[in-house]
């Protein structure tokens, strides 16, 4: 399933080189919008600004953490339902169950293959597609 056509993606990472190989993984994917914020604070001005079709965040950011920023959105009227994939390394996956609480979509341990990521965003937003139909 290429995502042709998807609705923009915004992709939280505070890492320059993550940020750039996850950009580049969704290009291969067929994303062809993708916003990119350092924290959780700078995604909110996007989620401001324009609709998502999906959101992969990093959970280990300052000032803003992914977690806060998922915690806001799931609060948001407005954002509550946009698939929202938090990632990060195995050293800090204990974290994954706090996420799952606070409404995550998915979570993805990092680094990970192209089709891992394929896979969790069609597990995410198949649904949402689909009632979009």
């Amino acid at each position: 399933m290429p995502f042709t056509g998807f609705p923009p993606v915004l992709l939280v990472e505070d890492v320059p080189m993550v940020a750039e190989v996850v950009q580049a993984i969704l290009g291969r994917l067929g994303f062809h919008e993708i916003d990119l914020a350092a924290d959780g604070s700078a995604a909110l001005d996007h989620l401001a600004e324009r609709r998502y079709g999906l959101v992969i965040s990093d959970w280990n950011m300052t000032p803003m953490t992914g977690y806060e920023l998922l915690r806001r959105v799931r609060s948001d009227r407005a954002m509550r339902e946009i698939p929202f994939i938090i990632m990060t390394t195995q050293a800090n996956a204990d974290c994954f169950p706090a996420a799952r609480r606070a409404g995550v979509n998915a979570c993805l341990i990092k680094p990970f293959t192209p089709a891992a990521l394929r896979e969790t965003i069609v597990s995410v937003c198949s649904p949402v597609r689909a009632r979009a139909v």
